[in-house]
């Protein structure tokens, strides 16, 4: 088998949600571009009642489940609950059952777990590597991201 057969494509997966209210309606975007032929994929969506931190994760989850293959994933968000949560928190939660410590120290199933598990199940066919961007900074694909956000968020 020759390398070129067995290598990953590296791809480049900017998210970003929105929330107008906080629960309210939101949305959700992402754009997909592979690294070597500079292809695009773009897409976007909204919920009625929602959260912000559940449309950051929606967009992530939208990216991934977009690729056909196993890649080489650089993830760019400026949502530091999706990116800790992937990078920090998600083996622990596992570890736990899902659980993490309340308030009142005992113990509470993590918040948004349905989509944290999902996440789980995605990131399992990739390779990923996690990078912040500070949100409405002036990086092109963040903002594209923001406004197709907003743009769902205003259409359900």
């Amino acid at each position: 088998m020759s390398s070129e057969v067995t290598k990953r494509s590296v791809v480049e997966l900017y998210t970003d949600g929105a929330c107008s209210g906080n629960p309210g309606p939101g949305g959700w975007a992402y754009i997909l571009r592979d690294k070597a032929t500079k292809k695009e994929r773009v897409d976007s969506g909204g919920k009625r009642d929602t959260t912000n931190n559940q449309m950051e994760m929606i967009a992530v989850i939208e990216g991934l489940k977009a690729l056909k293959r196993s890649c080489v994933v650089e993830l760019y968000s400026d949502s530091s609950y999706v990116l800790q949560g992937l990078n920090e928190w998600m083996k622990g939660w596992k570890q736990k059952g899902w659980r993490r410590k309340s308030k009142n120290g005992g113990f509470e199933e993590v918040k948004n777990v349905e989509l944290w598990k999902e996440l789980d199940q995605l990131i399992q066919r990739h390779e990923m590597h996690y990078h912040h961007v500070r949100g409405h900074s002036g990086h092109p694909e963040n903002e594209r991201c923001d406004q197709m956000a907003v743009a769902a968020s205003q259409t359900v």
